[in-house]
């Protein structure tokens, strides 16, 4: 059966994600995502719950109604968002976890000023971004961030980039160019005395 609705459609892709994908997250990802996360944490987009399941009390945010009802269909804790509107009230989280997320996005400054309104001042934000290859994957992907882009906009959202890693590894322009998974994480932390 065909699905014309673009939630039913990315539903279904994420289920289809294969199984040397999901030992990969939750054997190699998300231990590493998870020594930047602190605290009570948010995952922005957290699809059909991969992180909320590998981390106990990690609170789960998408836009696609689909995911969070499949997220709470697994006892795991997920919200419906609007776009650019996190159901939290200010101040209310440690982390807050941004993966694959702002490639998505034609203009993320909305989405970034509610993060920012949800995060602790001293708060811990990990930003994720596909590499070369896993950005020309899929059709949905609007920017690509390099490294340098990403320093520019969490700059222009008051944030300073406290390290960058990358996945599977480490920095490499060749798996970029030829690994679809590969992707570039940054830690980012508040400026003090952000507006």
């Amino acid at each position: 059966m065909a699905h014309n609705n673009p939630h039913e459609q990315y539903f279904s892709y994420l289920l289809k994600r294969s199984l040397i994908g999901s030992l990969y997250r939750k054997y190699w990802l998300y231990p590493r995502l998870s020594r930047h996360l602190r605290g009570k944490t948010l995952d922005v987009g957290c699809g059909i719950g991969d992180m909320l399941a590998f981390r106990p009390g990690t609170i789960g945010v998408d836009v696609n109604p689909l995911n969070v009802d499949y997220c709470n269909s697994l006892g795991l804790h997920a919200v419906t968002m609007q776009p650019d509107m996190i159901p939290f009230d200010s101040n209310s989280f440690d982390s807050i976890l941004l993966d694959n997320v702002l490639e998505h996005i034609d203009n993320p400054r909305p989405l970034m000023a509610e993060i920012q309104r949800v995060l602790k001042p001293h708060g811990i934000l990990v930003v994720g971004v596909p590499g070369l290859k896993g950005m020309a994957s899929d059709l949905d992907h609007k920017k690509y961030y390099s490294e340098s882009a990403l320093n520019a906009l969490a700059s222009e959202e008051s944030f300073s980039v406290q390290r960058f890693f990358y996945t599977p590894l480490l920095k490499s322009d060749y798996l970029s160019k030829s690994l679809r998974q590969y992707c570039i994480y940054s830690v980012w932390s508040p400026n003090q005395g952000r507006s």
